[in-house]
């Protein structure tokens, strides 16, 4: 049987190398391009027949002599902090790269299907929740806005040239193998016994298992079309940072409760709840729930704090 042929870009990231997994095990061969050092033991034990660094640059996508059927686009900037500090790089990482992506399907492979994972940061401020996906898009950070700049790109490739694209945007992903955003800060903090966080704790965030998002963004592919549906990627469920916060506590063997700053960071909106009608209609189904996702990710935490 001939094997089916996808591109993941970004996948030596979180996200990326979950998804390049997944499809390896579903009989997808899969080639990887993008940032990270990886020797071929490394990326084969995460589903990748071969594993290119560079750019995502027409040029590089065009010597990979792969023409994919399918091409999920993870690569990217994946946090508001630095497309604060570093707004251009933040524009490149994100439009530019996925302007490429396009050109390339365009050209070379229109008969591909695109994934792009975006981000629920597209919804920015509002009145409404859940969030649905027809809204008014508010971003209230430079991410926010790349994300909803190359969402526009995707979907006017998709009507212009015919394209089969699907827009997928995650909420809060989290899991294991994650060096950044709040769980990993959150774990350090506790090893230094250090309790202070920003904001109130009230906040909520939409916590989506990586190995769930995986799985999303694999079954989104069966609905890509030249009108690019727009899907959410979320549990569903609303969880305060602090809840989240106190669990971890509790998890790590803290006898002490979070205490926060009531300062809040620029760019991040106070809540985030994802409505999951239109992803729950093709019948799937999150697994992890986020007590037992952030048990998995303390215990990974641990072993790896062992080697720093």
């Amino acid at each position: 049987m001939i094997r089916k042929t996808a591109l993941v870009t970004g996948a030596h990231g979180s996200i990326g190398r979950q998804v390049a997994l997944l499809l390896s095990a579903r009989n997808w061969q899969v080639t990887g391009l993008g940032h990270g050092n990886w020797e071929c033991v490394d990326h084969r034990a995460w589903g990748l027949s071969s594993w290119h660094e560079g750019d995502v640059a027409l040029e590089n996508l065009r010597a990979l002599d792969v023409r994919p059927t399918l091409v999920i686009h993870c690569a990217g900037s994946g946090a508001v902090g630095t497309s604060l500090a570093a707004p251009y790089m933040d524009f490149r990482r994100t439009v530019e790269s996925t302007a490429v992506i396009l050109v390339f399907l365009r050209v070379d492979c229109p008969e591909s299907t695109l994934v792009f994972p975006s981000s629920a940061a597209v919804y920015g401020v509002t009145d409404r929740l859940p969030m649905v996906e027809d809204m008014l898009l508010r971003p209230t950070s430079p991410y926010g806005v790349h994300k909803k700049i190359a969402e526009e790109l995707v979907a006017e490739y998709a009507k212009w040239f015919g394209l089969k694209t699907i827009v997928v945007r995650l909420f809060s992903v989290y899991g294991e193998g994650f060096r950044k955003q709040l769980l990993w800060d959150a774990c350090q903090k506790i090893m230094r016994d250090d309790s202070n966080f920003f904001g109130t704790g009230e906040e909520t965030r939409d916590w989506l298992h990586v190995s769930d998002a995986a799985d999303l963004l694999l079954q989104a592919s069966d609905h890509a079309s030249a009108s690019c549906p727009v899907v959410n990627g979320g549990y569903g469920e609303p969880v305060s940072v602090r809840d989240v916060l106190t669990e971890l506590f509790r998890l790590m063997g803290r006898n002490d409760s979070p205490k926060f700053s009531r300062t809040r960071r620029a760019g991040d909106p106070l809540h985030y709840h994802a409505d999951m009608r239109r992803a729950f209609a093709w019948g799937w189904r999150p697994k992890i729930p986020w007590r037992v996702g952030l048990e998995r990710y303390q215990s990974w935490y641990r072993r790896e704090h062992e080697h720093i």
